[in-house]
């Protein structure tokens, strides 16, 4: 058995691929299912984000696993695997464990440090749990990546200042511009991430938004946290007319913002700026063409955060030092975990020869009253309990070391555990 991961980063391909093999979260339940019943997957997590998409399993054979989730990748993108192949990045058994933890911790990020991707992988976590993919080995894994990931921010200054996507998507606004003041702000999308906005815009003092959102509920209650005014998205035309920013997140899938959304506005010539960390992206390649238009999108915003993360770089060692402790408590507790089939076998043994012993002798057990027969009953548990205590401790302690293995193999061996 080992624990995989395979996937698609913001370094391992460029944008164009990320995006085809982007997950919607309203499809991750459904991939859960279907990598699930895979032959050589025991378990399995799906996470997908703006900044990547990777496959979490337990795989029975490391080779059929890779090449069952490759497939499914491939199916999903509609890309062959010698298209995929130069962008696609793999780990194994501690390796994917560490890979795990850094990406926690936001050292895997664009943004160093960033807040969003716990908050995404305990999410990822959850629904694989709902559907049945994540159990024992993974359970352990993701719960162990999660206070990781909180150990990294709460004991290092990684997450200082500008630490998510949302906040930097406004700082690249701010930077381009100068100043937010006195602009008009379009926010499309109004999840997660467009909820990051809107607080990032509130902070940078921004008192013009129009939130434009499918569901004019969601729309309105974050416009109401932040003063602004919610539109509808048949009302995008008048926002991209009156706008001098428009930040886009949403999980449409395809463009929301086409040259047919734009065509002919009436605009005077002002200047607009299109700051698109949507995955897959919400703005068309051909608006970036346009007259007195700028598109930045996800490729943007790394390039731009690779230049902010001095600050942060002094305490990527300290947190680096963390995963490599959290990565050797995780393989102990696995270790552990693996051994207590047997330890649990070991003890089902010794119950039953102590059930059989008693049963052999029942007739003259009868020949007692109740009360003595419960203290004959406790005293034969209490000796088998106090007999096996000890090499269960061993058992799970030395799990995963030689000595470990030489114990499980005799254990197995001398009671016939098989």
């Amino acid at each position: 058995m080992s624990i995989l991961v395979i996937g698609v980063n913001h370094r391992s391909g460029p944008l164009s691929v990320l995006e085809r093999v982007t997950i919607a979260p309203t499809e991750v339940p459904k991939a859960v299912e279907g990598l699930a019943r895979l032959d050589n997957v025991r378990e399995v997590v799906v996470l997908s984000t703006c900044n990547r998409t990777e496959i979490y399993a337990v795989a029975e054979k490391f080779h059929g696993a890779y090449a069952d989730i490759r497939d499914f990748l491939c199916d999903l993108g509609d890309i062959s695997p010698d298209e995929l192949h130069p962008h696609l990045y793999s780990q194994h058994d501690e390796a994917a464990v560490s890979h795990l933890f850094d990406v926690a911790a936001g050292l895997d990020s664009a943004v160093i440090g960033e807040s969003e991707i716990l908050g995404q992988l305990r999410q990822a976590w959850q629904v694989s749990q709902r559907e049945g993919g994540s159990r024992s080995t993974l359970n352990l894994l993701f719960r162990h990546a999660v206070g990781v990931g909180k150990r990294a921010r709460t004991e290092t200054g990684i997450a200082r200042g500008t630490a998510s996507v949302s906040h930097a998507a406004v700082e690249m606004a701010v930077e381009h511009h100068g100043s937010m003041a006195g602009r008009r702000v379009a926010l499309v999308g109004a999840g997660s991430m467009g909820e990051g906005i809107a607080v990032a815009l509130h902070g940078a003092g921004v008192g013009d938004v129009m939130v434009v959102n499918r569901s004019p509920e969601r729309g309105r209650a974050l416009a109401d946290r932040i003063d602004g005014r919610a539109l509808g998205m048949d009302q995008l035309r008048e926002a991209l007319e009156s706008a001098d920013v428009v930040l886009t997140s949403t999980g449409a899938g395809d463009p929301v913002i086409t040259a047919d959304t734009t065509r002919d506005l009436d605009r005077n010539g002002r200047p607009l700026l299109f700051v698109d960390i949507a995955v897959p992206r919400d703005v068309a390649p051909e608006i970036a063409q346009l007259p007195d238009v700028t598109v930045l999108d996800l490729e943007d915003l790394i390039a731009w955060a690779d230049r902010g993360r001095a600050e942060r770089f002094a305490e990527v060692d300290r947190v680096a030092e963390i995963v490599t402790e959290e990565v050797e408590r995780f393989g102990l507790e696995a270790a552990a975990l693996q051994a207590a089939p047997l330890v649990s076998s070991l003890r089902e043994r010794a119950e039953n020869l102590r059930a059989a012993e008693l049963a052999r002798h029942a007739k003259r057990l009868d020949q007692l009253d109740e009360a003595h027969r419960e203290i004959i009953d406790a005293i034969t548990r209490g000796v088998v309990a106090k007999l096996l205590h000890e090499p269960s401790v061993r058992l799970r302690t030395q799990a995963g070391t030689p000595q470990g293995e030489r114990n499980a193999a005799a254990v197995a061996d001398l009671f016939d555990l098989g």
